[in-house]
Parts: C-alpha cells; structure tokens; sequence
C-alpha cells in the first residue's frame, strides 16, 4: 500500500491521497477576478490526479496583491468565479484550497516575465505598506502601518475567509511565508516596529494570532485551516527552523490544521542551499517537535522521493509545483509507478496502461 495515496482526513475533509498542488501565482487576473486560464491551470491538476488543489495567493484587499494581475477574494465577483473552478475540480474528485494573502512591501510589483519591477501608479501600481518603511531591494518604498491599521487586518483576512467558503473552497492556507506582510512582522530583519508588533518574538508574531483567531471563528468549523510559514531566514540574526517550532504551536492552539513549511523570502539575496528536497528537514521538525502535521515542498519531483517523505514520517503531504507545471498528471504516473489506485476521469482511461 502506498503511503502517498493514502487518504487523509483534517477535520470534516477527506482527501484522496497526499499529492497536492501548491499554490503558484499566475499573474494572469483582471481586477482580481479569476478567468479560463485559471480554470484551465487549475481543472488540469484535478483530471491529473491530485488530492487537493490549492489556488495561488489570493489578496484580501486589492493594495494585497503582488501584481496588478493577482486574483484576489475581496469582492462577490471574485467569489462568482472562483466558484465556477471550485464546482468543475470537485466533479473530478479533488479538494480545492485557496491561499489568503497581503503581498506587504512585496506589492505593486510587474509580474516575473515582465522584470518584477515596481509598477508606477500611473501604470496601475499603488504604494505599499509593511511592517516597516524599509523597502525589499529595488522595489517601491513601503509605507510603515498604523497601529489602526494592523488592527483592520484581521478583519480583512475573515471577510476574505467568509467570501472563500461562499464560492465552496474545502480549505484556506494563510499566506504567512515568502516574505510577504505577515513574514515582514515576524522576522526579525525586517520588523523593525517598537510598538505592541514590534521588538519580541511574542510582539512579532502577535499579527498572525490576531489574524488566525479571525479566521478560524468565520472558517466553519468543519473546514481545515493551514498556515504556510517560511521555516527560515537562511540568514544569521533571522527567523529559524525553532522559531518556527515555537509559532507552530500557538498556531494549533488557534485552530490550525496543518502547517505548510516553506522557507525564505523575508530579505534579498539570503544564501538559500537550492536542492532536491531542501526544504523537507523543517517539515519534519515541525511534524515531530510541534506535534502538528505538515506539508513539505520544495523540489519534489520523483515518485519514490515523496513516498519516502510520506512514509518516514517527514509530511503528511507533498505539495508539487513546477512538477506539476510539467507534468499535469504527475499523480496518475506516480500512482503507476508506486502500484497505487488512483482515479482516472473516464474521458482518460483508454490511455491508462
């Protein structure tokens, strides 16, 4: 039997096996608005296989986006689309997920073929606010947050909880890695505040409560919650694999299911050691120290590798992006090679060997 197509169920949900989608922005929206590409990028994964599709990042608040492109759940239009997507990959099978997020100083930014430059306001772009009034390398000066205006996050992030179970997401991620608002708070290279969010580790983090706490009293009860965090700084003075350890715990007390660990992102040209499943060690830290399960990504690309993930205990999930840029149906030729079942859409089975 297959660890990695074994099903798993966090709360309510049962999700057919633990090769999941990560949320990869497309930078391809109008208005925050999700259209056929979207529904094609994300369906595709369905048909291929996965346990449980999770949408890209997606701003509570149109200043949140990274780009002017991103998709965002701020308004009932957005809902109206999402759910389109949401109704087609359930039909195949699979869970569907959403990341919530508030890009911070990383705002306003052309998207990556373009030059990842900030944009103008006169081409669209707007002024960033952070934690801090420091930028991240050449991109637009942030403006530094009011007291005000950090306490209007949480309610932000639950409103944008409320619009996802309406368009029929079965989980929400809150985006708190890759050095977008909520890392900027927790790291301490960044955070550079001496107020109530500022200086401590219980000060930094003391955004990402407020926020969970808000969710998880909309999200229905039901319904999982993740939290992706950036395990790491990479960098002397910054955030660590502990820390980590540490805020995963309060987490969980808050109602949070399952930590998706990612690292870096808080700070430019951090000497990160790329490598096949680099990022692994911090999930298992997380799973066997926290006690709570998680997720790993990160250069995940072989079937055997994520089995092994899987069965020593590292994750209870894989979760593939480039991989499944790819190959769509990566699950599926994993299955095979793994001797696992997996469910083939009927249009496809022809072509099953």
């Amino acid at each position: 039997m297959s660890h990695l197509f074994e099903p798993i169920k966090l709360r309510d949900l049962t999700i057919r096996n633990r090769a999941w989608v990560s949320p990869m922005c497309q930078y391809s929206a109008t208005d925050g608005v999700p259209n056929d590409w979207h529904f094609v990028h994300l369906g595709r994964f369905a048909t291929g296989g996965a346990g449980l599709v999770i949408a890209e990042a997606s701003a509570v608040a149109p200043e949140g986006r990274i780009s002017p492109q991103d998709t965002g759940l701020y308004n009932d239009e957005q809902v109206t689309a999402w759910r389109r997507i949401n109704d087609f990959i359930h039909e195949q099978g699979a869970a569907t997920g959403v990341q919530l997020a508030h890009a911070g100083r990383k705002a306003s930014t052309a998207r990556p073929w373009e030059g990842e430059h900030a944009v103008p306001e006169s081409e669209g772009g707007w002024q960033p606010v952070s934690s801090t009034d420091e930028a991240f390398g050449e991109l637009s000066e942030p403006r530094a947050l009011t007291a005000d205006e950090i306490a209007e996050l949480p309610a932000k992030f639950a409103a944008s909880a409320r619009r996802a179970d309406e368009a029929g997401f079965d989980v929400v991620e809150l985006h708190f890695a890759h050095g977008y608002l909520a890392h900027q708070f927790y790291s301490p290279l960044v955070n550079d505040r001496t107020d109530d969010y500022g200086g401590s580790f219980d000060n930094r983090v003391r955004i990402l409560l407020e926020i969970t706490d808000a969710v998880r009293e909309v999200w229905p009860a039901g319904k999982p919650l993740f939290a992706r965090l950036s395990a790491t700084d990479w960098t002397e003075g910054g955030w660590t694999g502990d820390d980590t350890v540490r805020l995963s715990r309060l987490l969980a007390q808050r109602g949070v299911d399952l930590i998706d660990a990612s690292t870096g992102g808080a700070i430019p040209n951090a000497q990160i050691p790329v490598r096949s499943g680099y990022q692994v060690p911090f999930a298992r830290q997380v799973r066997l120290e926290a006690e709570v399960p998680t997720g790993a990504v990160g250069l995940i690309t072989a079937p055997e590798q994520a089995e092994e993930i899987i069965a020593a205990g590292s994750a209870d999930a894989v979760l593939l992006a480039r991989e499944l840029l790819r190959d769509p149906s990566w699950p599926m030729h994993a299955a095979d090679k793994l001797r696992a079942d997996v469910l083939w859409p009927d249009q496809y089975v022809r072509a099953r060997r």
